[in-house]
């Protein structure tokens, strides 16, 4: 077993480097993964390209990370209740567990978190905090879930877009039996929004796309969306008309909007639902400015919710699902590649690789020859 680790380390915009690292030695309160899968998203698109900022220091990127448990201290296997040979999936957020916001169950807004997955600077010990590793580190307050061994790599290391489409759709939209949910863009999350929303009632969901999104609104429809709306090129569809229309004017009762760099969707976010009506703001803008018309919140008693990441629920739920083999998520996997393809692998997500296949769900597999 090498004392040494391969990762890809992000030390500019557009630029990852495979480098070596001291393996991390495991105490009792902590443990190390062997990393199977980590699954790439619309913002490590957008941090690679420098859109959303990055870690002033070089960092291992990589924050939908799952693997096998290689060593476990038997302090953390207890608080974990995980063994060598499990299966784990690890949130982004390494929070304190001690404060006021950890102990009345919001970790995600602990003040005292030093360290995150896939985001912090390979100037902290042990180094390797990010999924674009061969293994990765367990720190003693890492947040961790168990996935059943027996799902395939690639469809477990959709934890975390799953989760997203819990969380954002169900939990913060409050999407329910009957209830007409908009969904603004077609990514991974979107598709994953799609699933989580027809489980828990949905009556009528809507997902929006651009022309090249196609082969992503053809996916939509397979896994329950009722309609699928173009909005640009010749054929484009206003959203909130088509809306408008299908309703009969009473309009939906949730939109959940999660176009990247986009403003135009939010103000479409707010004028398609009803009034009364609830919108999920996930869609990261990075510098961009938004025009926000706040007359349409006031005069329309909108509730506006933003969306910060997944928590522990919205993780569980989602695995659940993943474990529940209803749906056939393998047909969103497109993509794998190793750890020395880190970069291509980024590059086929945001369109800017030549791919035989329109990518969906990309994945890196640092054991993948």
């Amino acid at each position: 077993m090498s004392d040494q680790v391969r990762a890809a380390v992000q030390t500019a915009p557009h630029t990852l480097e495979l480098r070596e690292f001291p393996r991390p030695r495991v105490g009792a309160d902590d443990g190390l993964i062997r990393v199977e899968a980590n699954g790439i998203c619309g913002s490590d698109v957008e941090t690679f390209r420098g859109h959303l900022g990055m870690n002033p220091n070089p960092f291992i990127p990589g924050h939908e990370p799952m693997g096998i448990v290689e060593e476990i201290g038997d302090a953390a296997a207890e608080r974990w209740g995980v063994q060598p040979g499990d299966r784990v999936a690890l949130e982004v957020i390494v929070p304190c567990r001690h404060c006021d916001d950890c102990l009345t169950g919001r970790y995600q807004a602990c003040r005292n978190r030093k360290y995150g997955h896939g985001v912090t600077g390979i100037d902290v010990e042990p180094v390797l905090w990010g999924g674009f590793a061969e293994y990765m580190y367990l720190s003693p307050t890492s947040v961790v879930h168990k996935i059943d061994n027996s799902l395939p790599a690639e469809v477990a290391a959709m934890f975390n877009p799953m989760g997203a489409g819990v969380r954002w759709a169900v939990h913060l939209g409050e999407v329910g039996l009957g209830d007409t949910l908009v969904v603004l863009g077609a990514g991974q999350r979107g598709l994953m929004a799609v699933i989580a929303a027809k489980a828990a009632g949905a009556g009528t969901v809507i997902v929006t796309g651009l022309e090249a999104d196609a082969h992503k609104l053809a996916l939509a429809k397979e896994f329950g969306a009722d309609h699928t709306v173009t909005v640009d090129g010749d054929d484009a569809t206003d959203v909130v008309d088509f809306v408008a229309d299908l309703t009969g004017g009473r309009m939906a009762d949730v939109a959940l909007e999660l176009t990247p760099m986009a403003a135009a969707p939010v103000t479409d976010a707010l004028r398609v639902v009803k009034h009364g009506g609830r919108v999920v703001l996930a869609g990261l803008k990075g510098r961009r400015e938004v025009p926000l018309v706040t007359d349409l919140i006031i005069n329309r008693a909108l509730s506006i919710k933003g969306a910060f990441g997944v928590d522990y629920k919205g993780y569980e739920e989602a695995i659940a699902l993943i474990e529940s083999r209803r749906f056939p998520l393998e047909r969103l996997h497109t993509h794998t590649f190793g750890l020395d393809d880190a970069a291509l692998a980024i590059e086929t997500l945001g369109g800017e690789a030549p791919s035989d296949v329109p990518p969906v769900h990309v994945s890196i597999h640092p054991h993948f020859a």
